[in-house]
């Protein structure tokens, strides 16, 4: 609503235009009642007739259906009074309505039986006297037939074997009722083949095929048809969500999910539509929603996850137990309700269909996320999940002491479960210590899993964390009067310390972006020599080391050497950690420390992939398989398949190196404790998939790699993996997999509350938009693009990125035809190019835009689209000053070829020919190189072949370049692009 009200009627009308392109919801109910207001003033009927109009609309799709027969009725009274106020539109749209007001008081249980009767009974007079057929009636009086449950056949026969009429239901709407008496009748096959126009997307209207398909989910999922109802259920979940007028669609939805293994994503829509709780007014439609929801909430709390949360009723945090309880009385009562109005037992007996139905299926994977009820609440920061096969534990503190500390020595993962074990023992109300020398003092016991416990810290590089559990830990040790083992958490604070982030200059550590990134290249570099020299001096100090501590120590001043090397890349660094590698391998053999000996051989093979000698690194990682296979420690086998598949991808090998890590994941589930990342072999695999041609195999090992990296707290790295995997599921194809799997992150907690870096939640909008406008969603794709180039425009530290959203953004916004808007997002995208250059991107950009603009509105449009050509030439300009090589197209031949292109839909066809020559010329001979320009020079040749011979006219020379282009194209072996070239010329030389 403006901010004043429309002072004439071309204002109102404006206004009523404006909100009919709203969304349904308050805002545009509450806009509609104040245009009402507004046309009153006016004392003429026919701008109150329209303001009344788009009311009920208002109302009738924003699910307030005790309003809709209100407003209808002044409607009504205006067509009484004032029929010539009413051209033959408006007064289609009056009988039309006629159907919107019996249905809502279909409803409303409030309203009497007989008050429905009688209405249809008003609706069939009012038809007969205007000399209506009475189709629509009939249609009316089954659906309050089928509603009530009683003389539904009758009825349906008065009504299916009509002929429709002007005033009928749409097509799509008249088969779903169709569908929907055969549904009830129990004959799924005969339902499924009436609601196959819509399922299949011929026959649409507003509402559908989303009402359909929510009816459609079970049936089609019971003829098993599995793949097919997981695609309609994500097309349509995504087209009735969080609305109002389609709660029981959702509430359908809800129950699909609960009846086919995915009770967790079921929760997960039950968040994203907690809103309908409190916002749906139409009792039918609410109790519809509260019965899918009750049948997922039990579904939840019978497989024993009745404490979970669950969104509800807004006022106070439910759980699902709680929830379902709530949500049973108030169907309860809604189903009563309607009964009692009816005087039949129809909902109470459908609900009771409902909730009495077993799951269809035990899994079915609906979305790219896999997601379990144990996934919902998500572990608390630095928790240990439980291990998935781990070995029995011993019951007395001692044994469980002693163990944990002897497998800790050995560097076994299987210590994780017994330090686990002891925290929650340590922590336990009245836990008394024993008195056992072999456990030895309480202080050790805290030292012990303090130093578990920074070690974890490191492993998700919370590094301060670290630094401070391994001092804390070190001190206590000091007080245990064991200093080996304080040396040890001293090493592992010195290494801990070289991964902080460098703080600024005078006012202590960044906030934000910039901290997470830790130090800069030189200042890792520098920190992680000084923690090696500090590493030797602490070794060399302490005394009275046992092997597997010096050894230990070894391995922390190779490591320290490692990293100085992963991050210098530097040549003169590589004989150092060889060096430190060699001392460890020797200490670790001559002592028979296995473990750490396995990890020098590793750390060298890795030492020479860094320093770029392959051949040697793969080596290296050969014998030491075959020494773990022999002689263990088998839980290294893991890490060391990973490092021989990497290698292998960077020899070029993609199969052998999904060989070697797929071996890697195998034997990987055999140390279910071990916090080896699992997540990186998916990610590596992935990568091998797509060199081998398998990106449906990729994507599911992108999936699981991200999820992994959730359940671990890698938060930020799992949003990115999903984020690749959206776009490799959109690359493939799959749009809707696409849409819901960035739905499903976008409605995470830590998203929602604004605690995600937001250029990474900006890159997920930005993924999610174009598979928005990839689905056709052209509205959705727009208003998202249009918020993130406002968003990015405040990026001043990165307008590079501003530059390519504002620019798509553009495209967008001319594929709608609402070229001003267009215009003015790409003045922003020029300005933020001017100071972070996006050549390629704009000029992409800019010359689409001309072609959109010269094609949708031709010669009126051509100054216009030659003005984005202008702007895309000063791009091409300063790409060439700045030494910009493209990576697709030649900017400047591109560009040539668009000038043809737009001339030509302007008419402007010499200019357009000429053009075509200057591309040509810039392209040079295509060449036989099956990747050079062969296709572009073709596309070319033969746009200057219809401009000339076609447009201008000029058949010989136009067939005289297309035989001498086929010729040159054959010659050179591309056939396929001298085809359009034949067809032309065949076409030319028959006077078509």
């Amino acid at each position: 609503m403006p901010t004043t009200a429309p002072q004439t009627t071309d204002e109102l009308y404006q206004a009523l235009q404006a909100n009919d392109e709203r969304p349904y919801g308050r805002t545009r109910t509450v806009t509609a009642e104040e245009l009402v207001e507004a046309a009153e003033q006016f004392g003429e009927p026919v701008p109150l007739i329209h303001a009344l109009l788009e009311l009920q609309e208002a109302y009738t799709y924003g699910s307030e259906p005790r309003k809709s027969p209100v407003v209808f009725a002044r409607l009504l009274t205006l067509f009484d009074e004032q029929p010539d106020a009413f051209d033959a539109r408006l007064r289609h749209m009056l009988f039309w309505r006629f159907k919107w007001v019996a249905n809502a008081l279909r409803a409303l249980p409030e309203i009497p039986l007989a008050s429905l009767r009688q209405w249809l009974t008003e609706m069939r007079d009012r038809y007969e006297k205007a000399g209506l057929e009475l189709q629509p009636y009939y249609g009316q009086a089954y659906q309050l037939a089928a509603h009530v449950g009683e003389g539904t056949a009758l009825a349906y026969e008065l009504w299916a074997g009509r002929t429709r009429t002007r005033l009928s239901d749409c097509e799509a709407c008249e088969i779903c009722e169709r569908a929907l008496y055969h549904l009830a009748a129990g004959d799924d096959e005969r339902a499924l083949r009436a609601w196959e126009p819509v399922l299949a997307g011929k026959e649409s209207c507003q509402e559908e095929p989303a009402r359909s398909i929510s009816y459609a989910l079970l049936p089609v999922l019971r003829a098993g048809r599995t793949d097919e109802a997981r695609a309609l259920h994500l097309a349509g979940y995504r087209a009735c969500r969080r609305n109002p007028s389609m709660a029981g669609e959702v509430g359908r939805h809800l129950e699909f999910c609960a009846l086919t293994g995915n009770e967790a994503r079921g929760l997960e829509l039950l968040a994203e539509n907690r809103t309908l709780f409190d916002e749906v007014e139409s009792p039918r439609e609410l109790l519809d929603f509260l019965t899918g929801t009750e049948v997922l909430l039990g579904r939840v709390e019978g497989l024993g996850h009745g404490e979970l949360p669950a969104a509800g009723f807004s006022g106070r945090a439910w759980t699902v137990a709680a929830l379902r309880a709530e949500v049973r009385e108030r169907a309860d009562d809604l189903a009563a309700r309607f009964d009692a109005r009816n005087g039949t037992t129809a909902h109470a007996r459908r609900r009771r269909v409902r909730l009495d139905r077993a799951p269809l299926l035990d899994a079915l994977e609906l979305t790219l996320r896999a997601r379990g009820l144990d996934d919902v609440v998500p572990a608390a920061p630095g928790s240990v999940p439980a291990p998935a096969a781990a070995a029995a534990l011993p019951e007395s503190l001692p044994e469980l002491v002693a163990r944990a500390r002897e497998l800790d020595e050995q560097g076994h993962p299987g210590a994780r479960a017994c330090w686990a074990r002891l925290r929650t023992l340590v922590a336990a109300r009245g836990y008394v210590h024993p008195d056992d020398p072999a456990v030895g003092p309480v202080v050790r016991l805290h030292a012990d899993l303090l130093e578990e416990e920074a070690s974890r810290a490191g492993e998700r590089e919370e590094y301060a964390d670290a630094v401070s559990l391994h001092e804390e830990a070190a001190g206590l040790y000091d007080d245990a009067g064991l200093p080996g083992h304080a040396a040890l958490a001293r090493a592992g604070a010195l290494l801990a310390t070289a991964g902080l982030p460098e703080e600024a200059p005078g006012d202590g550590a960044q906030d934000g972006p910039v901290a997470d990134a830790g130090r800069d290249g030189g200042a890792r570099v520098a920190a992680l020599t000084a923690a090696h020299a500090a590493l030797v001096r602490l070794q060399e100090e302490t005394s009275g080391l046992a092997p597997y501590q010096e050894a230990r120590l070894l391995r922390a001043r190779a490591t320290a050497l490692g990293l100085r090397l992963q991050e210098s890349r530097s040549e003169e660094h590589v004989a150092a950690v060889f060096a430190e590698v060699d001392l460890l391998d020797a200490f670790a053999t001559r002592h028979g420390v296995a473990g750490q000996a396995a990890g020098a051989r590793l750390l060298r093979a890795t030492t020479h992939a860094l320093a770029g000698d392959l051949p040697a690194a793969l080596a290296d990682t050969g014998e030491l398989l075959e020494r773990l296979r022999t002689h263990g420690p088998a839980w290294h086998l893991p890490r060391v398949f990973a490092l021989r598949g990497r290698i292998q991808l960077g020899l070029g090998d993609a199969g052998a190196a999904h060989a070697e890590l797929s071996e890697g994941l195998r034997v990987a589930a055999q140390w279910p404790d071990d916090p080896f990342d699992a997540d990186r072999l998916h990610s590596d695999l992935a990568e091998a998939c797509m060199h081998l041609g398998r990106p449906e195999e990729a994507l599911r090992h992108l999936t699981r790699a991200a999820e992994l990296q959730l359940r671990d707290g890698d938060r930020i790295d799992a949003y990115c993996t999903y984020d690749n995997a959206a776009r490799l599921s959109l690359d493939l194809g799959r749009v809707e997999d696409c849409i819901a799997l960035l739905d499903s992150l976008l409605a995470e907690p830590d998203v929602t509350a604004g605690e995600v870096d937001d250029r990474l939640v900006a890159q997920l909008r930005l993924t999610r938009a174009r598979a928005l406008r990839a689905g056709e969603d052209v509205k959705a794709a727009t208003a998202e693009l249009v918020a993130l180039a406002a968003e990015s425009a405040g990026w001043d530290d990165d307008p590079g990125s501003h530059a390519m959203i504002a620019a798509e953004t553009a495209v967008t916004l001319g594929e709608s035809g609402e070229f001003d808007r267009a215009r003015a997002a790409v003045e922003q995208a020029l300005a933020a190019h001017a100071r972070d250059p996006r050549f390629e991107h704009l000029s992409n950009a800019l010359r689409e835009l001309a072609r959109l603009q010269a094609q949708q509105q031709g010669p009126e449009g051509l100054s216009a689209a030659r003005a984005f050509l202008d702007d895309a030439g000063r791009i091409a300009d300063e790409a060439r000053t700045a030494g910009y090589e493209a990576h697709g197209r030649p900017l400047d031949a591109a560009l040539a070829y668009e000038h043809g292109r737009v001339n030509a839909y302007g008419g402007a066809y010499e200019e357009a020919l000429a053009a075509l020559e200057k591309a040509l010329g810039l392209l040079g001979d295509p060449g036989a190189d099956p990747a050079g320009p062969a296709g572009e020079w073709a596309e070319s040749v033969r746009l200057a072949g219809v401009v000339e011979g076609i447009y201008l006219e000029r058949t010989a020379p136009a067939l005289t370049r297309l035989d001498a282009a086929v010729t040159r194209l054959t010659e050179l072996g591309h056939t396929e692009e001298a085809e359009s070239l034949t067809a032309l010329a065949a076409r030319l030389r028959d006077g078509d």
